[in-house]
């Protein structure tokens, strides 16, 4: 029961991520840091060469970390909850797997762990970014993400 209620928290919080990437402040909207395939792939060569690019909102690999961790937490999220209405007849879709065979829920099960376990990977390659762009940069990027302030300038 709690694993449920901690994903529609999770689902509920990705919503609100969503509508904050259109809405929100300026370094918080999708289309400040929303970047093309190429410029990902030269910031992280950069990065490689420790010369990358020092940016005042999310960097190209940065922004393109959002994006894949609200896809993979949307698929972890949804597919639990399917997988909730397969395989215990709770929640909000029980009602479409009345007659269902086993088969669904042994799909949804596949789909959901496979995404919860890539997104925890996601997560241990954001934690790495961030370490390495703050010795690149010298400066605290955790604080800056916990504030959601950063200076211009590092000294």
């Amino acid at each position: 029961m709690v694993h449920s209620w901690a994903g529609y928290l999770i689902l509920t919080l990705l919503i609100i991520r969503i509508i904050w990437g259109f809405i929100g402040s300026h370094y918080a909207r999708f289309s400040h840091f929303v970047y093309s395939r190429e410029n990902i792939m030269q910031f992280l060569k950069d990065t490689l060469h420790f010369r990358a690019k020092r940016y005042l909102g999310h960097n190209p690999a940065g922004g393109a970390m959002v994006i894949l961790l609200i896809i993979s937490l949307l698929i972890t999220s949804i597919s639990g909850i399917f997988l909730l209405g397969a395989e215990e007849n709770a929640g909000p879709v029980a009602h479409w797997f009345v007659q269902a065979e086993g088969f669904w829920g042994n799909a949804l099960e596949e789909v959901h762990e496979f995404f919860a376990n890539f997104t925890l990977f996601l997560v241990l390659i954001h934690i790495a970014g961030v370490i390495v762009e703050s010795l690149i940069h010298k400066e605290n990027l955790v604080s800056s993400m916990l504030t959601g302030f950063k200076p211009e300038k590092t000294e």
